[in-house]
């Protein structure tokens, strides 16, 4: 059953559990532990909004990127470009 992070990435929960190896600073680590009883959903979700937060941050750029795209083209549309004059083609 897909279940939703707290900014809304959906991924399968029934998903098989995979072991993997971290690093982790031990003060920030016995810290953690004081205050979640499940390390690994607390990660999950932080995993889940980080994901959340660079496919946001992508979708914007490609946003910006588009928009400099269509500034250009219709610049070109509206005057040409330098170069249109000596172009060999």
């Amino acid at each position: 059953m897909p279940s939703r992070t707290s900014l809304g990435v959906s991924y399968d929960r029934n998903a098989p559990r995979r072991p993997v190896n971290l690093s982790l600073n031990t003060d920030l680590l016995a810290q953690v532990r004081e205050v979640t009883p499940n390390l690994s959903a607390t990660v999950e979700t932080l995993l889940g909004d980080y994901l959340h937060s660079v496919r946001q941050q992508c979708e914007e750029e490609q946003r910006r990127l588009d928009g400099v795209i269509d500034a250009v083209n219709d610049l070109h549309a509206r005057h040409g470009f330098l170069s249109d004059e000596f172009s060999t083609l």
